[in-house]
């Protein structure tokens, strides 16, 4: 017998729940298959954990604080860490992947061939998490 992984999802923290769901859910279009059951606190109501999906990609967003002990402002130290995390989406037509996504607000430059051959176009999330959208042919 040998292990075989059915998926791979990453996890990632966020600052605001709310708003970061609402940019992967509305400007991204994913939707939430899944979610802790959401609470009422001083930050307001939102769920700790979602897990999302669209298409073959799956991402999980985790609040970075507990209930009531969220701080005012985003740790800017905190987002600048967040340059060695990039999330790769596969697209078969990564221009068409920019024109449905502007125009639900998503604000990237064009896409452009990477230095390395693939045409991508990038932009980052609200807690700084960078994604590319990249060309891949399907196999």
């Amino acid at each position: 017998m040998s292990f075989t992984p059915r998926a791979l999802a990453t996890l990632i923290s966020v600052f605001d729940m709310n708003t970061a769901a609402a940019f992967y859910r509305d400007v991204l279009g994913f939707q939430v298959i899944s979610a802790s059951p959401e609470v009422d606190t001083k930050e307001g109501r939102f769920s700790h954990w979602m897990r999302l999906k669209r298409g073959g990609a799956e991402l999980m967003l985790n609040t970075q604080f507990d209930s009531n002990e969220r701080p005012g402002d985003r740790d800017p130290g905190r987002c600048a860490a967040h340059a060695d995390t990039i999330l790769y989406v596969a697209c078969d037509d990564v221009d068409e992947a920019y024109r449905e996504l502007t125009q639900r607000g998503l604000r990237a430059g064009p896409p452009q061939h990477a230095p390395y051959g693939p045409k991508q176009f990038e932009c980052q999330d609200p807690d700084g998490y960078t994604l590319v959208f990249q060309e891949v042919p399907r196999t």
